[in-house]
């Protein structure tokens, strides 16, 4: 028996960048545990990536390139080889009639970087094929950061520790980003105070010194009474602001008109609560926000997140450790991800992915090919019910790239097994943890599986569209991605892992400033004020109605990564509803529901929650469709509007009603 350790890294959709050890014995994975290299991992994993090798060797895993043989959606299908299937998929490529014709459909099952964004963008760009806006996930928040600070680096979360007061604000470390809990933890032990806003007490909460459980998609009321707060009793920064910011006045003013007692009819929380919070803030030095991505998802969400981002500017809680916000720190890296597609993107139509089943149901020019990886769009994009028609469409040829036999693959025409990040070189950055780390592979593949950059390169010479000097191989995708750096580079080839230029713990407004023209930061960008319908910061009111009052809201779970995994997640999922909302209704614990509104139902079972707000009703996302009686998820409720910045979701819009079916 052979046995030996591999160190490699996690670039799966999370903030922390785990940094592991793979025991492999035999050629087969045979645990996976956390290591040091990069500290914030502290040799300890999620249950998810612990337990990885599940998904690397499951029942469900593709083992071989495959051709459908019956309906769509029915799963049969016929093994074909490797030149057969890329035959075929370069057939059908080269037949549409317009590159427009082609959707490639990607987001992030990996959020590696030699596993998107470089040969198959190379692919489809010299195709000329439909660019994809890639917004079912923080692009309301990513254009607001923008606006406001250019992207800045935030607090790392090391320096959480340095914290008096810590908020956290829509957001769930406890199901996705699990290293900051312990920070959390021993952040409060040194006397720092936590404050948790989110619709449901979770987990966090209930250890926080203060809990705010607001209505879903009012965090920007909550947000512009602490602004106006902060203005109207003597508690903004005025020197900060004369300094490093734009659009103080203007803010204020928009500000003017949320008083807490308007506030809390929006909220559903009490004046004196948002009096508090504000005050708390406003006296807690140094204090950071942790805002997260659960906020977004709604028709107000960029106005929120940039409401949240501006408080810290307001009150001047940066130049100190521990003080500002963090979001994202993606930010914080300036790789050339061109210089790896080696291509430009195409003057062609963009399709927003929130929109995709309309696209492929009415889009003029029609979408002939859609190409699908790392993504499972029918478990993970709004408007479940009409991507479904689309892909059930005869006239679409779909090819599904991917490790498992997702819903998504049901309705392929050819279907494409992926490897793993344990069975390819990678390369791989947290959005919080700030480390780019090198990923070598573990084990050997699992049956035919194939590596993303080499299927997409190999279509690239079947159809004519290789170039010399093309980065292809490992070693050569990593030298243009790192080209404009050359320290990160050498960084990678000593010791497998690099900080960006900033450094592990950049401090805002002392090392690290906006990366915007002035380098101040804009509270009320012009740009951003544009975009949003009625102007920036504009609360737009809630959906519900008398027919569907409940608000539903999907957030992550401690099972899934997005939907990656959500094959071994094998029994049905209940609905949660607060036990004023389920007696009234006659529903008890075990009870089979049906959960609808006009784009479609769910049928599950349910089970009463305290920790939900009274009006609220949760259902995870991640779930597929063996996880309800219906075969429908939560995404099957949720509209395809578009938030007020970015074109980003609005799953936590859909308003439903409950009834008890047996």
């Amino acid at each position: 028996m052979e046995s030996r350790i591999v160190e490699t890294a996690c670039p799966l959709d999370c903030p922390d960048a785990c940094s592991l050890e793979v025991q492999v014995v035999d050629g087969r994975v045979a645990g996976i545990e956390g290591s040091h290299r990069n500290p914030l991992t502290a040799g300890f994993l999620c249950h998810k990536v612990r337990h990885f090798a599940e998904h690397v060797y499951g029942p469900e895993r593709l083992l071989y390139p495959a051709r459908r043989s019956g309906r769509k959606g029915e799963g049969r299908f016929e093994r074909l080889s490797w030149d057969a299937a890329l035959d075929l998929a370069a057939e059908k490529l080269r037949a549409v009639p317009t590159g427009e014709a082609i959707l490639p459909l990607s987001y992030g099952g990996s959020n590696g970087f030699l596993t998107q964004d470089t040969t198959d963008a190379r692919l489809f760009r010299r195709l000329g094929a439909s660019n994809l806006a890639r917004t079912v996930c923080a692009a309301p928040s990513a254009a607001a950061a923008l606006g406001l600070y250019g992207k800045m680096p935030g607090v790392a979360f090391a320096d959480y520790l340095h914290s008096r007061l810590i908020v956290v604000w829509g957001h769930n470390p406890s199901v996705s980003g699990i290293h900051l809990v312990p920070l959390l933890q021993e952040a409060q032990r040194r006397g720092a105070r936590l404050v948790v806003i989110d619709p449901r007490r979770i987990q966090l909460a209930k250890r926080a010194d203060l809990y705010l459980g607001l209505r879903p998609g009012s965090d920007l009321a909550l947000a512009l009474a602490v602004v106006r707060w902060l203005f109207e009793n003597g508690a903004a920064d005025w020197e900060f602001l004369g300094a490093h910011a734009e659009g103080a006045e203007e803010l204020r003013r928009r500000a003017a008109p949320w008083t807490p007692e308007r506030a809390a009819e929006v909220t559903g929380l009490a004046a004196a609560e948002i009096e508090g919070f504000a005050r708390l803030y406003a006296e807690s030095s140094p204090a950071v926000i942790r805002c997260g991505w659960g906020l977004e998802r709604n028709r107000n969400g960029g106005s929120a997140t940039a409401a949240i981002l501006a408080l810290p500017a307001v009150a001047g809680k940066f130049g100190v450790r521990g003080g500002g916000y963090t979001l994202s720190n993606s930010g914080a890296w300036a790789l050339d991800g061109d210089a790896a597609a080696a291509a430009p993107v195409p003057p062609t139509r963009t399709i927003n992915m929130n929109r995709v089943g309309q696209a492929l149901l009415a889009a003029e020019p029609p979408v002939d090919l859609l190409f699908v990886y790392n993504c499972n769009p029918l478990a993970t994009l709004p408007n479940q019910e009409r991507v479904r028609r689309g892909l059930a469409r005869q006239d679409l040829f779909t090819v599904v790239f991917d490790q498992v036999w997702t819903d998504t693959a049901r309705y392929a025409d050819l279907v494409l097994p992926a490897t793993t990040f344990l069975e390819h070189d990678e390369l791989s950055r947290g959005y919080g943890a700030m480390l780019l780390q090198r990923g070598p592979a573990a084990v050997p593949p699992v049956g035919e599986a194939r590596p993303n950059a080499e299927v997409f390169a190999d279509l690239c010479r079947r159809l004519g569209l290789e170039q010399s000097g093309d980065p292809v191989a490992t070693e050569e995708m990593t030298a243009a991605l790192v080209r404009s750096n050359p320290r990160i580079g050498a960084e990678l080839a000593a010791q497998g892992s690099a900080l960006p230029d900033s450094g592990a713990a950049p401090l805002a407004f002392v090392d690290s400033f906006p990366r915007t023209r002035d380098r101040k930061v804009h509270l009320v960008p012009e740009a951003l004020d544009r975009e949003t319908p009625h102007g920036l910061y504009t609360f737009q009111e809630d959906p519900a109605t008398p027919r569907f009052p409940l608000a539903l809201v999907s957030p992550a779970s401690n099972r899934t990564i997005s939907s990656t995994l959500g094959e071994l997640r094998r029994g049905p999922v209940a609905l949660e509803l607060h036990p004023d909302d389920a007696v009234r209704r006659g529903i008890a614990d075990g009870d089979r529901v049906r959960v609808w509104n006009e784009l479609g139902e769910v049928l599950c079972l349910a089970r009463q929650s305290a920790d939900l707000t009274p009006g609220v009703a949760m259902l995870p996302k991640g779930l597929w469709s063996h996880n309800t009686f219906s075969g429908t998820t939560a995404n099957a409720l949720a509209p395809d509007t578009l938030a007020d910045l970015g074109g980003g979701a609005c799953f936590n819009d859909a308003r439903v009603e409950v009834e008890r079916i047996s």
